[in-house]
């Protein structure tokens, strides 16, 4: 029996070798279901449970020597989102991170009252004020590149993301585990 050149790809024995440069490669993880803000759909999945937004310094760093940062946002153990941040130059990692004024390391770690997204010329604002002992002031979360003391994410819709997750939601805390 002839068969077409489709039909012969559908029913003919799987290879027996992958090319190196498939089988080497790591499966894409799709992004998390708020990656782009809150849909009605997602709304109407997610349970009555409050949101929690959380920031940790990873052990990657870009190439001008900035540590990445995650700002993510869960419901229980459910991750909604995921941003990359920066915060701190790459000169000052290491700095002591609850000292002021103005030495431009990392935002230190602790727990913060989160406030509304606001215009701040062209960009969006969202004032930090740190719940622990602390001389640093003026901290939000911005868009920035490179960071500052502030938790400066790199793109103008993980900004706007987030800015309309804590709107939506009213989010008034993150937490910084590192």
């Amino acid at each position: 029996m002839r068969r077409s050149p489709p039909e012969q790809a559908l029913t003919a024995p799987a290879q027996a070798s992958i090319p190196a440069a498939i089988s080497e490669s790591q499966p894409q993880e799709p992004p998390p279901p708020g990656q782009l803000g809150p849909t009605p759909e997602l709304i109407s999945n997610l349970s009555q449970a409050p949101l929690s937004l959380s920031a940790r310094r990873t052990e990657d760093e870009r190439q001008d020597g900035e540590r990445v940062w995650k700002l993510e946002l869960h419901q229980d153990d459910r991750r909604l989102a995921s941003w990359e941040a920066v915060s701190g130059f790459a000169s000052s990692q290491s700095l002591d991170r609850r000292w002021s004024p103005g030495n431009g390391a990392p935002l230190p770690s602790g727990n913060y009252s989160l406030g509304l997204p606001e215009a701040l010329g062209d960009d969006i604002w969202l004032t930090l004020t740190p719940r622990f002992e602390t001389t640093r002031s003026g901290l939000g979360i911005h868009g920035c590149d490179p960071g500052s003391g502030c938790v400066c994410l790199l793109d103008r819709t993980s900004l706007e993301a987030l800015a309309s997750w804590v709107k939506t939601f009213q989010i008034q805390s993150l937490t910084v585990l590192n």
